[in-house]
């Protein structure tokens, strides 16, 4: 192909077809190399703890089932692998959630609590445990996802109110106004009720350590759901960052794709903050990773903004076990510790447009 027939290619908006198969090319190893990642992750968090398991002795504790099982394998089994698996969904469903927000919202520095998602689940759950005396998942999950939905219907129906409809500033406006009632709630239950503080303030912080598989088996299939609906949106997301009178006359549904989005980001934030507490950061920092990778198309960005979630989860979850053995750091501390630095360098180092 000839230089002034790839620039003509270029200048028509059209970039040449070994130009495109080159980069998908890029991007699908690029997927392949950070699920790798995530195996070696899970290995390693299989393996570390107060007391260090060696490789060989994790695969031989996820293989053989023995009659006598020995303290190696049933630490790897009982403890260390649902703890693994749940961290793995939580930061899918979290750097997922953080993708929709700043997409539907078209605000780079938007987070899943911007909506006032994360808010309303807290409260529903500090509501269970002060009024009803739950304390195990299975209580607050869907306490948590009601919280969730009620929040975002509302933050929704408020944000629609006038002419202009949803647009993505009134949902932010709505969703900080909405998120700062709530948290004064919250505030005043856990204030007037000690056993309400005492049960919030072990969750609040937000830790994997303790975990059941029962945990896992209620998360996995509604995390699933949730990244199904929001892989389904790349193509409408993409439109919409165009902005709403583009999007609208290359046939967007705009109303539709806000409300599914909406319905993602409540159900991937409702359980994994039901499941192990709010965890700051990741929805706000794995997007901009993502996208410096991927750039703005949302059909990539999305499915490594799944794997980049996973990865900070897990590496903030097997440092924590690491910096003060033979205790350790709730991963919600270290993701604090860890996204704090590295979204200050990424603000920094890169102009944040609007989305």
């Amino acid at each position: 192909m000839s230089a002034t027939h790839t620039y003509q290619r270029m200048a028509d908006g059209k970039a040449p077809p070994d130009v495109v198969v080159l980069r998908r090319a890029k991007l699908t190893a690029g997927l392949l190399i950070l699920a790798a990642v995530v195996v070696v992750l899970a290995l390693a968090s299989l393996a570390v703890g107060s007391h260090t398991t060696s490789i060989s002795a994790v695969w031989t504790a996820l293989t053989n089932y023995p009659a006598d099982p020995s303290i190696d394998e049933i630490t790897v089994r009982s403890l260390r692998l649902p703890r693994t698996a749940l961290a793995i969904c939580v930061g899918m469903a979290l750097g997922m959630a953080g993708s929709l927000m700043q997409a539907l919202t078209r605000n780079p520095l938007a987070d899943p609590g911007i909506l006032g998602v994360n808010s309303g689940a807290a409260l529903a759950v500090v509501i269970g445990i002060s009024v009803y005396g739950l304390h195990t998942l299975q209580g607050y999950l869907w306490l948590a996802l009601l919280g969730a939905f009620v929040t975002s219907v509302g933050v929704y129906a408020l944000g629609a109110v006038g002419r202009s409809g949803a647009s993505p500033v009134r949902l932010a406006l709505a969703g900080t106004a909405v998120g700062a009632v709530l948290n004064g709630f919250i505030s005043a239950i856990v204030l007037l009720d000690r056993k309400a503080f005492d049960g919030f303030r072990e969750w609040v912080v937000g830790s994997l350590a303790g975990k059941s598989m029962d945990t896992l088996l209620v998360v996995v299939p509604l995390v699933a759901v949730g990244i199904v609906l929001s892989l389904s949106m790349g193509g409408a997301l993409n439109a919409l960052a165009m902005g709403d009178d583009t999007a609208r006359a290359l046939g967007a549904k705009i109303a539709r794709t806000r409300a599914v989005g909406v319905v993602a980001v409540t159900l991937l934030c409702g359980v994994a903050t039901a499941a192990v507490g709010p965890i700051g950061f990741i929805g706000l920092v794995v997007p901009h990773i993502a996208r410096a990778i991927t750039g703005p198309d949302h059909k990539w960005l999305l499915p490594y903004a799944v794997l980049l979630g996973a990865i900070l989860v897990l590496a903030s979850d097997v440092a924590g076990r690491l910096i003060v053995r033979p205790s350790e750091l709730e991963v919600g501390v270290v993701t604090a510790l860890i996204g704090a630095p590295v979204f200050i360098y990424l603000v920094r180092r890169r102009r944040l447009a609007q989305l």
